[in-house]
């Protein structure tokens, strides 16, 4: 299968030594053009392109996933040069071919999993517990027993990798058909998979006997997938709670205000009081995202105060600007 290389700074149209701060403005702008649930365009491509600037910003925005990037480059299907922290090396698991309990077990996902055959090609598949790919050799996460003759059966190898996930799938559950082709295979292998309601990031979801092959008689290791949460334009996740950042003009924070506040849910009216400030926060009960333990009931919402000032404004305008500051005596910095 040959696998393009995929320039993620071109993708957010940002360079190659942008901050951090710059790399989310980046994301947030593109992702309001382009997410299913804030963009005009409901296209394929729309949502095609969304998942383009998500991986792109999921990997920039993850300080290891980045150096891991920009070390490998356009090298990156010789990523067995590369250490990561943890000790393992990266792209695939040493030893070659298909070693059943020990390394060398790679899958390809077909891009099912919600990230680009280059994103699971570059940190896809790989032994449970290692963040980057490469097992250290040996079993690596599966165990032996005795058996008569002198012979160690031995579990297959678990592994693990990322499964995007949408916030509306965590809020209503789904069913997910998932691609998957182990090594020697011709063909993906289609494999239904539940996404239970509430589920949350960095949990894992098993698969049961789809990991690496046992030897000598041994069981074969479970498949994990680790959820990644899809990032949302408008709303930001903490645990079961969403924040949305809420534009307010002058004179609606000044006199008060009611608002057309999205959720995940549809919009709701949300009161602003009177004399509102930068930084306050207002909460919208049960709006939020489904509990993991409990997902028959829900996190909340909170709202916090921005406000925003026009690029541009009237001769007329500015006239009436000028008159209120004339008969003001507000005075900020008092």
């Amino acid at each position: 299968m040959s696998v393009q290389f995929r320039d993620y700074y071109e993708v957010l149209g940002v360079s190659r030594d942008a901050g951090a701060d710059d790399i989310k403005r980046a994301f947030r702008k593109l992702a309001r053009k382009h997410h299913p649930d804030v963009s005009k365009d409901d296209s394929d491509a729309a949502e095609t392109k969304f998942k383009e600037i998500n991986e792109a910003y999921e990997v920039l925005s993850d300080s290891e996933k980045r150096k891991k990037y920009d070390l490998l480059g356009e090298n990156w299907e010789h990523g067995a040069n590369y250490s990561n922290p943890s000790g393992g090396g990266a792209g695939g698991w040493p030893g070659g071919g298909d070693q059943g309990a020990g390394g060398g077990y790679e899958y390809n996902f077909g891009g099912s999993t919600g990230f680009s055959d280059f994103f699971e090609s570059m940190f896809g598949s790989r032994a449970a517990g290692d963040p980057f790919g490469g097992a250290t050799g040996g079993n690596a996460g599966g165990f032996s027993y005795g058996r008569p003759g002198g012979q160690a059966r031995r579990r297959g190898m678990d592994v693990e990798s990322d499964l995007m996930v949408s916030l509306d799938e965590v809020m209503n559950g789904s069913e997910r058909k998932l691609q998957l082709q182990k090594p020697g295979q011709e063909k993906l292998k289609t494999i239904k998979l539940k996404i239970p309601k509430g589920v949350a990031e960095g949990q894992i979801l098993s698969c049961g006997g789809l990991g690496g092959p046992g030897l000598n008689g041994g069981g074969n290791g479970d498949l994990l997938l680790r959820v990644r949460l899809e990032r949302h334009p408008l709303f930001r996740v903490d645990g079961s709670d969403l924040h949305f950042d809420l534009a307010l003009a002058p004179w609606e924070a000044v006199l008060g205000a009611s608002i057309d506040v999205p959720t995940l849910t549809g919009n709701v009216k949300l009161k602003i009081p009177s004399l509102s400030q930068v930084g306050d926060t207002l909460r919208l009960q049960k709006r939020g995202l489904p509990l993991a333990d409990s997902p028959d009931k829900n996190g909340d919402l909170f709202v916090q105060v921005e406000i925003a000032v026009p690029e541009e404004i009237s001769p007329d305008e500015e006239a009436h600007w000028k008159k209120l500051a004339e008969n003001s005596n507000f005075d900020p910095r008092a």
